[in-house]
């Protein structure tokens, strides 16, 4: 007798992940790779961070923490928000989660059901769509291209036929890096709440930008949800912790989701998270060598025939059109790390419309190996 196998596990693969694992089995054959699929930064957590979880190993039991996190976290993450923003919040409505990732899930369970339909930008980060369906929520991709700076708009939206029960932005965007203006993130803000639309704003780049400081939802409205992590800016990505803000309405909701899907966050994560707030000067450190990173490859890339390139206005991506190259962005990544050993990711993987004829550079890594995989990708068109 055959057992049945659930559909909500039906969804499509993060490809970048098998990307990376294609890499590793050639660095495991001994045959270099310079990675420019996976957005983690090259550097690890501060020294700061690395401290503080050592001094919690030998100081606490490391046992369950609340829900939401220990409260000192929380509050740390309410002062960043006064710091880097200027906004005043209550640590209460804090939600310290297992990554990004459990956040997201948290709030898409407790925001929406299953049937509604909740819009979001294509290209985009894939397990936003991967999520929403294993929840059996609808995705209603929003086409966006060059001419919005691959982000959505409310002219766009009023394109959606039918209704929408939420909308997923990110500023900075995965993978193409753009960022939404001021003004005009506000605008989409304000369609939201007139429209009854929930917004969840994704801010995990936030602190990676290149000129123009980013935007939290928070300054506009108290009824979004925001999302971010330890993962990008903080440089603690295995350390698997992120938080979201949530509006007070949706905060008991929240809570009995995350007691019973996650107990609590990784504990000494969260104690050694709790220094990362003290660490500017090195995480701006490194946002200086991703700038290094983004500039040299913005002169390179155009000369290995990588010439339709987005802005890259914050995050540590490039986002590039190959149409000229190829119509298979699959088989054109496999090609490029079997003949020159440098790992990128097909746009496939963000958007399943029109990614075969994209590919995205991850720069996050260190400044010689930007430079080296500029000039293998040369060499190789030449």
């Amino acid at each position: 007798m055959t057992l049945k196998v659930a559909k909500r596990g039906a969804i499509s693969p993060f490809i970048v992940m098998d990307v990376m694992r294609a890499a590793n089995e050639r660095q495991a054959r001994g045959e270099g790779v310079l990675h420019m699929e996976v957005g983690q930064p090259s550097t690890g957590a501060p020294k700061a961070v690395c401290d503080a979880a050592r001094a919690a190993l030998e100081q606490d039991r490391l046992g369950y923490t609340d829900a939401f996190g220990l409260p000192g976290l929380r509050s740390a993450i309410a002062g960043h928000y006064q710091r880097f923003y200027g906004v005043s919040l209550d640590p209460a409505r804090v939600v310290v989660t297992t990554g990004s990732s459990g956040a997201f899930l948290l709030s898409f369970l407790a925001a929406f059901d299953a049937g509604d339909r909740v819009a979001l930008a294509s290209p985009g980060y894939p397990a936003y769509r991967n999520i929403l369906r294993a929840l059996d929520i609808d995705v209603v991709d929003v086409l966006t291209g060059p001419d919005t700076n691959f982000q959505p708009t409310p002219a766009l939206l009023d394109k959606v036929p039918g209704r929408l029960d939420g909308l997923i932005v990110a500023s900075p965007s995965n993978p193409a890096g753009t960022m939404i203006p001021s003004e005009p993130f506000k605008a989409i803000v304000h369609y939201c709440e007139d429209r009854g639309v929930r917004l969840v704003s994704d801010e995990i780049y936030h602190g990676i930008t290149y000129g123009t400081k980013a935007d939290t939802a928070l300054a506009i409205s108290d009824t979004a949800i925001v999302v971010n992590s330890f993962s990008k800016y903080f440089s603690m990505t295995g350390w698997r912790l992120g938080w979201m803000v949530a509006p007070e309405s949706l905060m008991r909701s929240v809570e009995c989701l995350a007691q019973n899907f996650f107990i609590s966050p990784p504990t000494i994560s969260q104690h050694a998270a709790i220094a990362a707030f003290g660490c500017y000067d090195d995480l701006d450190a490194n946002v200086r060598r991703y700038a290094e990173n983004r500039a040299h490859l913005l002169e390179e890339l155009p000369k290995a025939g990588f010439t339709r390139l987005t802005s890259a206005d914050g995050a540590f991506y490039l986002y590039a059109d190959v149409a000229g190259l190829t119509n298979d962005s699959a088989a054109f990544c496999k090609k490029i790390l079997a003949e020159t050993g440098v790992a990128i990711t097909p746009g496939i993987d963000f958007d399943p419309q029109r990614g075969s004829r994209y590919v995205r550079f991850s720069f996050a890594g260190s400044t010689e190996d930007m430079v080296e995989a500029a000039k293998r990708l040369n060499r190789w068109r030449a």
